[in-house]
């Protein structure tokens, strides 16, 4: 065997994203300094989650990290893929941190992938898996990804900070991404969502209907959010609820935001019980949400801006061919994202902001990603 050359790579900053596009690129990494200068230096344990999950679906991928954390080298191996996998995600990130990795890996696997996925399920911090249903799966049927095997289903939902959620994905093969042409962001048509509550009454969901439909009654008809309480085991371990809303356009673009409110909010919950801080009422949060969309709307583009870091990379991944999109204004995760499919695919963006709509629009042309091990087997 020759000896391995890795790439060399500091600071905990856009950790998922190296994994994913290492894994890809089949580029061995060694990421050095992570959070060394921090209280906790090291790896987080979703951080640590994320590799086991990438351990799961790939053979003879090599993992080593030192001790204290700060240190790990990562070799990939193939992407295997299978069926009836289960994995913990654990309780410091929820399971949306998982699924964008997942799905553009599972994607190139040489099986489809099914598995079942327990942790958190809606979380302040990352998509919520309603969003991922409602939201990210349309997205990958542009790049021709097939709607058959595509699915994500929701078994019992859990609230940090204990979660006891369990979501159910079924990711497809594809041999390799068709490029697009995605420029034409369409007009609103109608706005879809989901409300769910875990251990708390259900009131709590009509009440978020109410204000947030009382912010769309005044600008569209077609306004329908549905309710999903679960109690007993399907309700997790913990009392939360939130709301997950889906703008549709004439051009079949979907716009998503989300927000959930529980008692954890960060991974270390230290709150003293007299301490314990007033929850945002299920009104406001309502209100809040219906805005953000609003807000989401206004900015332009074909996806809205937490979609914007899976967008390029599956602009990136497609066959050599020009892809164009249109896009809001850059979320500083896209521009990281920018960056690391430079550092690892060799493919560069030409963005040209439109001035006469506020929206950027960018052009590549693929890596021409070749999904190997599917025609081997």
């Amino acid at each position: 065997m020759g000896k391995i050359t890795y790439k060399r790579l500091k600071g905990s900053q856009s950790f998922r994203q190296r994994l994913v596009l290492a894994t890809l690129a089949n580029t061995p990494v060694l990421i050095e300094d992570i959070r060394a200068e921090d209280t906790w230096p090291g790896l987080r344990l979703h951080e640590v989650s994320l590799l086991r999950l990438i351990e799961k679906v790939c053979d003879d991928c090599v993992v080593e990290i030192n001790e204290t954390g700060t240190k790990i080298k990562y070799k990939p191996g193939t992407v295997i893929g299978g069926r009836n996998l289960v994995h913990d995600c654990g309780v410091s990130r929820s399971i949306g941190y998982f699924l964008e990795a997942l799905i553009i890996i599972g994607l190139f696997a040489k099986k489809p992938i099914t598995i079942r996925l327990k942790g958190i399920t809606n979380d302040s911090k990352d998509p919520c898996v309603d969003t991922f249903r409602s939201t990210t799966l349309p997205m990958l049927k542009r790049f021709g990804v097939p709607s058959e095997g595509l699915g994500l289903k929701i078994e019992s939902r859990g609230s940090p900070p204990h979660g006891g959620g369990e979501v159910i994905v079924t990711i497809p093969i594809v041999d390799k991404l068709t490029a697009v042409n995605w420029l034409d962001e369409g007009m609103v048509k109608r706005i879809r969502g989901v409300t769910y509550s875990t251990r708390v009454s259900s009131q709590f969901e009509n009440t978020m209907i109410h204000a947030a439909r009382g912010i769309f009654n005044h600008l569209l008809p077609d306004v329908h959010i549905f309710t999903d309480h679960k109690a007993g085991p399907q309700a997790g371990k913990s009392p939360g609820y939130g709301i997950s809303l889906v703008a549709e356009t004439t051009s079949g673009c979907f716009i998503s935001t989300d927000t959930a409110v529980s008692y954890a909010q960060g991974e270390t919950v230290e709150i003293d019980n007299d301490e314990k801080k007033e929850l945002m009422p299920p009104e406001t949060v309502g209100e809040e949400i219906a805005s953000f969309l609003l807000e989401e709307i206004q900015k332009g583009g074909v996806v809205d801006s937490t979609h914007q870091g899976l967008l390029f990379l599956l602009c990136a991944l497609c066959e050599p061919d020009v892809s164009k999109v249109r896009v809001g204004k850059l979320s500083p995760y896209g521009i990281e994202t920018l960056r690391s499919i430079r550092d690892y695919l060799g493919v560069t963006f030409d963005i040209r902001p439109d001035p006469s709509t506020g929206t950027v629009i960018l052009r590549c042309v693929g890596c021409g990603y070749k999904n190997l091990a599917k025609r081997i087997s």
